[in-house]
């Protein structure tokens, strides 16, 4: 199977939303499959989890493996699950250092669990590995920016992500506190 990247939302602390999540298709109708179109509606639920268990028994190509790990970190990170989905992401960049999308959920969880300087690198990193969604990795880091007071690299980087993405409503949005003089 031959993985694909799709985005996907979740909520971060008090300070944003992030509405897209990078999870990874893969193609096929197995349970690895199942699992992802559960992270890809965020339908964290028992069952679903239970799936993308399931699929991690299958034989799975490396590149599977990694989408599995990575769509059921998702779907932990969004039961709040945070250990859970700290060890997927972190088993999915062992498997596959070079994997983006691995790289900007574990940002987002990072974000989630206050540590936003924690969050830059791993921010940077999947940006340096082409993302699929940079505007997204540019927002998470725009966030993580302005919770560790560098104002100025947080309006640079929600500028981005605006530029990146102008459909979406969030950078707009949080944009619209910043006052440029």
């Amino acid at each position: 199977m031959k993985a694909l990247l799709v985005s996907l939302g979740i909520c971060a602390a008090a300070v944003a939303v992030f509405p897209a999540r990078s999870a990874i298709l893969t193609v096929g109708n197995s349970l690895a499959r199942t699992c992802f179109e559960s992270a890809k509606a965020r339908a964290q639920s028992p069952s679903n989890l239970t799936d993308c268990n399931r699929a991690l028994t299958e034989a799975l190509s490396r590149e599977d493996r990694v989408a599995t790990l990575v769509n059921r970190g998702i779907l932990r990170l969004i039961g709040n699950n945070y250990v859970g989905a700290n060890r997927d992401f972190d088993e999915a960049i062992a498997l596959d250092p070079s994997q983006p999308e691995a790289w900007i959920n574990k940002a987002i969880l990072t974000v989630q669990q206050a540590n936003s300087a924690g969050a830059v690198p791993l921010v940077d990193r999947a940006l340096a590995l082409k993302t699929s969604k940079p505007a997204l990795a540019y927002y998470v880091r725009g966030i993580a920016h302005e919770d560790a007071g560098n104002i100025k690299a947080a309006y640079a980087d929600l500028l981005q992500a605006r530029n990146l993405a102008p459909g979406w409503k969030e950078p707009v949005e949080q944009l619209q506190r910043f006052r440029v003089r």
